[in-house]
């Protein structure tokens, strides 16, 4: 049975480019391999080109770069990676940290590619990507100029496996230039599939953040660091100790010396420019190491050149860092003294559409509802385990702080441990990053409204239980919650409305737990509104009407339809002939393009309760409405639909636009009506199985 695909052993191919069959067509021919996809051109740098002459820009192989280049020079390390013209440190330092878990980097590169043997000039490549692994086919023609490599390069300029991964990256996301700038929180998710999260570095003392990050080590994180710059204009500067502001570092190790009779504890960190090293206490040339064992400096491979890489203590990491990074593919990292457990990962990918399921932040009250909702259901609780006890040994109190722990823990035993993660999608696109402002919000749902979309009406009156934080403009927000067993719905938005985009949520939880979209069944009770007598004024219209207009069948045709409805309502909700004829035909007129008088009456007075409504909720007096407050509209003229069913109608009868007039929505309420009319006249077993909801998005585009 082969691997699902999407897994890491049946990755799906970029682009539908399979390496296996490239390669071997190319060996076949003799022809080195250039890739269409990403052909070696300027928009695939995806920067300005320079118009200095002198800076243009080549595109070589390794091989005319560099006479002794190679795939990979003995082992992959740390300093094979330095960053070139591109400010993507947050890429490259996640790559640093790779380096250091053979288990992973064989996942991101694949073993057994050579610049020699079994050569087509094809390399490939996986990453992960919103829930499955996706293989990314590249050349290996690297921009140059004036002979040295544009972007990413190895220290000894002969290895080339780094600027391959990065050019492969770069087809990935677009180009080159949507690599600038970046949270390596996504390059760490990107290599690894795994929760990338910040840390505080003063949340805990130097000692407990060293062990804690000592563990996170050990169990496969990756991790990495930065000092936050105070401006725009920080970032880049370089303090008098040789760290940079706003710039990201690779953590690759933790250890202790001793020095007289004191244990040191200390970080191995790495700049990934290669170059620019820490110049404090316990950096490579420092005077403490002479106060320590010769063994011990060649245990800790202590190496004094300017590599980018070095050594600082705990204590002084902590003065000078903010931030730390970790990411994981197991979530137990996050609490380090924590058993490992089973986790269970619950996926949805979702859509906030325009006009329709871009709700924006609760601050728009009318339309923070129509985001979309996931259900999650939380039916076990977790094992009684210890966690967070790493918070609690720099307590002075022991005796208050052991009871306060003892019913902390209590209270989790009872409930169920959930990380959630809100990724926005392909927002590096176009050469340009642009992160919407996201985050997500947890309700608890009381067993009368389980299984329904909750309206506006719930979340004017509840408060969420749990949600992500701030809203944040980067890809990803995420967050642990404690929950109590039951259901909740979990609501994903960005800050505004109408910021259109697609967004991955995965769930990582300790037991057996549900997430699913909150789709419910699209329902109809537009008789019972609808059904309001006519008034003696209408009966006298219409009376008038036959009397001077109908044929000798006591019938009204279209035009005359039309001209009647069109003189009681507004002059700007006046209907079109087409809409008039479609007002016909979803009446029973046995195939005949015309009314009785008691047909007329009823259509009459609908129409009167529809301008009505539309008036209603036509809340900016724009004569017209968006999608937000026609699924609003319709719920009051007693029809129930659905975002996917209310974005059709949008596009059928609004063509498209973002606005609704008055006719299109007299059009959306006929066909509907229609439309659940004959539904509740099918006989067929299967179309019943299928439900209403599959029915109206059938014929609606019909």
């Amino acid at each position: 049975m082969s691997a699902p695909l999407g897994s890491i052993e049946n990755p799906v191919k970029f682009q539908d480019q399979d390496f296996k069959t490239l390669q071997e067509e190319h060996l076949k021919s003799g022809q080195l391999f250039s890739d269409p996809v990403f052909p070696a051109e300027q928009k695939s740098i995806g920067m300005p080109e320079d118009p200095d002459p002198d800076k243009a820009i080549k595109w070589q192989r390794p091989k005319e770069i560099s006479e002794n280049a190679v795939f990979v020079e003995g082992t992959t390390g740390t300093t094979d990676i330095c960053q070139g013209q591109l400010g993507n440190c947050w890429l490259l330092a996640s790559l640093s940290c790779l380096t250091m878990h053979p288990q992973l980097f064989v996942k991101v590169v694949p073993p057994n590619q050579s610049l020699s043997e079994s050569y087509a000039g094809i390399f490939h490549f996986r990453f992960w990507q919103y829930g499955e692994w996706v293989e990314v086919v590249v050349d290996d023609r690297l921009p140059v100029r004036q002979g040295r490599l544009l972007f990413s390069y190895s220290h000894t300029r002969n290895e080339y496996w780094s600027a391959l991964v990065e050019k492969a990256y770069a087809k990935l996301i677009g180009s080159y230039g949507s690599l600038k700038g970046g949270n390596i929180s996504e390059g760490m998710e990107d290599f690894t599939g795994g929760i990338a999260y910040s840390h505080s570095v003063s949340s805990r003392t130097p000692p407990v953040l060293w062990r804690c990050l000592t563990a996170a080590l050990s169990r496969g994180s990756l991790l990495s660091c930065f000092i936050k710059a105070s401006s725009y204009h920080d970032i880049g500067k370089v303090t008098a100790d040789g760290l940079i502001k706003g710039h990201a570092y690779a953590i690759t190790d933790t250890d202790k010396v001793q020095k007289a009779s004191d244990e040191i504890l200390l970080y191995r960190l790495r700049n990934p420019w290669g170059f620019v090293e820490y110049r404090g206490p316990w950096s490579d040339k420092s005077k403490e190491w002479n106060e320590v064992d010769a063994a011990e400096k060649q245990r800790i491979e202590l190496r004094k050149k300017e590599d980018g890489e070095f050594w600082i203590s705990a204590e002084d990491f902590s003065h000078f860092f903010e931030e730390v990074e970790l990411c994981s593919v197991n979530p137990d990292v996050l609490d380090s003294s924590a058993p490992q457990s089973t986790w269970t990962i619950s996926e949805h990918e979702g859509f906030w559409v325009t006009g329709s399921s871009a709700g924006g932040s609760r601050r728009y009250k009318r339309s923070f509802w129509k985001n979309p909702q996931f259900e999650l259901v939380l039916t076990e609780q977790d094992q009684n385990e210890d966690e967070d006890s790493e918070d609690d040994e720099e307590d002075d109190d022991e005796a208050v702080e052991e009871e306060k722990i003892t019913e902390k823990q209590a209270k989790k035993a009872q409930q169920c441990t959930v990380l959630v993660e809100l990724l926005q999608k392909d927002r590096r696109l176009k050469n340009k990053v642009s992160f919407y402002y996201i985050a997500f919000h947890i309700y608890k749902v009381p067993p009368e409204l389980q299984g329904m979309c909750l309206d506006r009406s719930f979340f004017m009156k509840n408060r969420p239980v749990g949600r992500s934080g701030k809203y944040k403009a980067q890809r990803g927000v995420w967050r642990k919650v404690h929950l109590d067993p039951g259901h909740y719905v979990l609501v994903a938005s960005t800050y505004r409305p109408n910021q259109a985009s697609e967004f991955f949520i995965r769930i990582f939880s300790k037991t057996g737990n549900t997430l699913g979209t909150q789709d419910f069944t699209c329902s109809s009770g537009f008789l019972q509104v609808m059904a309001t007598p006519v008034s003696p004024e209408d009966h006298m219209r219409v009376l008038k009407t036959f009397n001077d207009e109908a044929g000798h069948d006591d019938k009204l045709h279209a035009k005359d339809v039309m001209k009647l409805f069109n003189s009681v309502l507004d002059k700007d909700y006046h209907l079109p002939l087409e809409t008039c004829r479609q007002l016909i035909f979803g009446e029973d007129t046995k195939g005949h393009a015309s009314l009785s008088r008691k047909q007329t009456e009823t259509l009459l007075t609908s129409l009167r309760n529809l301008q009505s409504i539309f008036f209603k909720f036509d809340e900016d007096s724009t004569g017209t409405m968006n999608q937000f407050e026609l699924s609003a509209a319709l719920q009051d003229a007693g029809m129930q639909c659905d975002g996917k069913v209310v974005q059709l109608l949008s596009e059928r009868f609004a063509s498209g636009e973002l606005h609704m007039p008055f006719h299109g929505f007299v059009s959306s309420v006929t066909r509907l009506r229609k439309l659940f009319a004959l539904y509740e006249s099918e006989t067929s077993q299967e179309v019943k199985d299928r439900g209403i909801n599959a029915w109206l998005l059938q014929f609606l585009t019909v």
